[in-house]
């Protein structure tokens, strides 16, 4: 179910966003609903990218470092 919004906008804007929906083809309704799509799908990407990263950080990585058991073989040369 769709529902309306209402958007108030300076004349001078508004001319211009009217312009730009017209070049593509398209309403002003229709450009706006597809922007505000593409945030949304955007900030979910975004969300799940960074709960990725954030598990991956709270695992860890095996590097295979070990402390080293003394000061002198941390400063073998």
């Amino acid at each position: 179910m769709k529902s309306n919004i209402t958007l108030k906008l300076d004349r001078d804007r508004l001319r211009e966003i009217r312009i730009v929906a017209a070049e593509e083809g398209t309403s002003i309704s229709a450009l706006l609903a597809a922007r505000l799509e593409q945030i949304v799908r955007e900030r979910k990407t975004y969300d799940r990218a960074r709960k990725r990263a954030l598990a991956r950080l709270h695992e860890g990585l095996e590097i295979g470092w070990r402390r080293p058991r003394s000061r002198d073989e941390l400063h073998k040369r």
